[in-house]
């Protein structure tokens, strides 16, 4: 039954080996699905325990929710965080929002508009010389060619928000503890979100995942044990699922430590606003240096990076009046309604978890659990969530009985290589970031080694009140390089420096924002697809630190090509969609684009007949090209009955004005003529390609 047979099933078409044979999960035994048996046969188990309510854990609730797949997702904060973290949207992730319920649409509606926030700016302050500015949005972003969907800016905590009000509308409640159920509670029906809860132990069996929770209620320390066939931990950067399980991290620890300043001023976002509008600022003067994270300039909402250096410095010499005072060297004069709302420290790391499944595959770690990357780029957020997407179908499908519990191993296999190449590229997009104070005489590593010494070398054995004064005199003597009197053009040094500093910009070689080659063109060499032994995959591009632009690619594992196309049959209007509106979100379900030849028609055929009797789920969509179609031809009827599960497409020719520069591996008369034809499943390409049907 499944899958497995599904694919089996088109054996006898084969005349010739394909160039790739398609099989949905490594390492699988297919005689039968006995590891599936066992975590379907348990009933009274709560399906799937999700550790972590971020926005990781909830877009992940809501797509198992869609799959008709029940979950509990524990928090242990009794509150959702309004501290804005991560705001950069990228297209993979907004793709993925598409498919939510109108989910991209609401954060397009409510986002800032694209022209205040496009745009990083360098400056002395926030008032005072721009030293430079780079737009990092280009024409081509908003012509949607390449994806049915733009970037977003959009701050987390309202991100958190609207997933939240979409879970509840699809039937899950918050509980809070605040009613009598907390020190009885109910059995969990696998529909709600439960606050002040943490996970604090987990124990594992053949059949179940046991963790037992503490929540605290009426002053009193309580504790329960929910069994479940599955356990997520999406629960952050510092991860308890993770420690509790025994997985380390593996890279690059301490790149930076910062604090970070969430406050309101609605006077400097109407400055901002109207004089020079930006996403981030770099701010480099000789009383602070800074960058700040313009969330929303229309609300005046913000968040002040500032570099931390402890033990000499510690949390009490970042109080709300001594920030206040920080903002206003920044800003450059003086403003009446400054509002700090919290302030936090962080530290900057570049880690991957060595595993990120385990316990009998019953066990998984998802977003910032599993990798930890600096910000620059915005690849936290993103990476988890396409975590999430990734995984979601490959849970529904061992609990929906069609694939046994080894599909969750090539949660690992593909998302993993991700996480590492991210991980990399994030961190030459932060060593880009610190080549721009460098160039001002500002090297960032000189900071660090010098506090280093102090902490490590002859300076640690000074007392820790000599050693803030010797610390905060080196500083001050550093950010002297930022002074008018040297950083200008009629000075031979400060000339030289931005002269260095305008190369950077034009070069491409600050802090990018859009990385389209990586966000779209990722690919998954291995994992549910097990290439054919001849079929060498070529090893991705290493990471530039560079904007490069995304190429269409229908390599299996890569991600499904957009293309407008019109609908023609099985609708009562022609009408106009993306390619990634053919794939179902709602159910594991096989998508087959053919050509509409004879042997592309045989092949669907013997698509479905197989489908049918191993119960997996097959849609056939036929394509026809804009160049070949006048009219509707109805030869589909015809070709598929008695199947109705398919619909004829035809390219839009007149929104896909570039299609001939990434559709040639769909218009090519090979992949017309051979009965080659593309199966997707959640945008993934898998591929057929059978060389001799005649």
């Amino acid at each position: 039954m499944g899958v497995s047979g599904f694919i089996k099933g088109f054996s006898f078409l084969r005349r010739t080996k394909p160039r790739a044979r398609f099989h949905p999960y490594a390492y699988i035994q297919w005689r039968n699905f006995s590891d599936s048996r066992i975590l379907n046969r348990n009933d009274s188990l709560l399906p799937v325990l999700i550790v972590g309510a971020g926005p990781v854990g909830l877009v992940l609730s809501i797509l198992l929710n869609k799959f008709g797949i029940k979950c509990t997702v524990l928090e242990k904060n009794k509150i959702f965080s309004k501290h804005p973290q991560a705001h950069f949207i990228n297209n993979r992730t907004m793709e993925v929002f598409r498919k939510l319920d109108g989910l991209a649409e609401e954060i397009q509606r409510s986002q800032p508009p694209v022209d205040l926030w496009r745009k990083f700016i360098y400056c002395t302050s926030l008032t005072g010389s721009i030293l430079g500015s780079v737009d990092h949005m280009h024409p081509k972003d908003f012509e949607k060619v390449v994806s049915p969907i733009s970037v977003a800016h959009f701050s987390q905590y309202k991100l958190t928000r609207i997933l939240v009000k979409m879970l509840e509308n699809l039937g899950l409640g918050i509980h809070s503890l605040e009613g009598p159920e907390g020190l009885h509670p109910e059995p969990l029906r696998g529909r709600e979100i439960l606050m002040g809860h943490e996970c604090v132990s987990i124990d594992t069996t053949d059949e179940c995942v046991t963790a037992t929770v503490s929540f605290s209620k009426e002053g009193k320390l309580l504790t329960r044990k929910i069994q479940s066939k599955i356990l997520i931990g999406a629960d952050g950067a510092g991860s308890t699922v993770r420690k509790l399980v025994g997985i380390q991290l593996k890279g690059e620890k301490d790149l930076q430590k910062l604090v970070s300043v969430h406050f309101w001023s609605k006077e400097l976002g109407q400055y901002l606003l109207n004089k020079r509008p930006g996403m981030l600022f770099f701010i480099f003067n000789t009383e602070a240096i800074g960058v700040l994270v313009a969330h929303d300039l229309t609300q005046g909402e913000f968040v002040l990076q500032i570099p931390f250096y402890p033990p000499q410095q510690n949390l009490e010499d970042f109080s709300p009046e001594i920030c206040k005072k920080l903002i206003l060297k920044m800003v450059g004069q003086e403003l009446s309604d400054i509002d700090v709302i919290d302030i936090k420290p962080w530290v900057m790391h570049a880690e991957v978890a060595e595993r990120f499944v385990c316990g009998n595959n019953q066990i998984m770690l998802c977003g910032d659990a599993a990798h930890r990357f600096p910000p620059a780029g915005g690849f936290g957020m993103n990476t988890g969530i396409q975590d999430a997407h990734n995984l979601a179908w490959k849970i529904a499908s061992l609990l929906k009985g069609v694939a046994p519990s080894s599909i969750l191993a090539t949660y690992e296999t593909e998302r993993k290589p991700i996480a590492l190449f991210n991980t990399a590229l994030s961190v030459q997009n932060f060593r880009a970031a610190m080549a721009v104070p460098a160039t001002l005489g500002l090297d960032p590593t000189v900071a660090n080694s010098v506090h280093q010494v102090i902490n490590k070398g002859v300076g640690s054995i000074l007392p820790s009140g000599m050693q803030k004064v010797i610390l905060d005199g080196i500083f001050s003597i550093g950010r002297s390089q930022l002074s008018g009197l040297i950083l200008n053009e009629n000075n031979p040094l400060g000339s030289s420096r931005l002269a260095k500093l305008r190369h950077i910009f034009e070069e491409g070689k600050s802090l990018q924002l859009q990385f389209p080659a990586e966000d779209l063109g990722f690919r998954y060499p291995e994992g549910a697809l097990v290439p054919d032994s001849k079929d060498v995959a070529s090893a991705p591009e290493l990471p530039t630190g560079r904007r490069r632009d995304y190429v269409p690619c229908a390599d299996p594992g890569s991600r499904l090509p957009h293309m407008n196309v019109r609908v023609l049959s099985n609708f009562p209007s022609e009408e106009t969609i993306s390619t990634h509106d053919l794939v179902s979100v709602d159910k594991v379900e096989f998508l087959l684009i053919i050509a509409p030849v004879e042997e592309s028609y045989n092949l669907a055929q013997a698509a479905f007949k197989v489908a049918e009797e191993y119960k997996v789920s097959t849609k056939v969509c036929v394509l026809w090209p804009a160049d070949t179609v006048t009219g509707f031809q109805r030869g589909s009827k015809a070709k598929l009955a008695p199947w109705k599960n398919y619909s004829d497409i035809i390219e839009d020719s007149s929104h896909n004005q570039y299609r001939k520069q990434y559709l040639e591996w769909l218009k090519t008369p090979r992949t017309w003529n051979t009965g080659q034809f593309y199966c997707f499943m959640h945008n993934k390409i898998l591929e057929f390609d059978f060389e001799s049907l005649t």
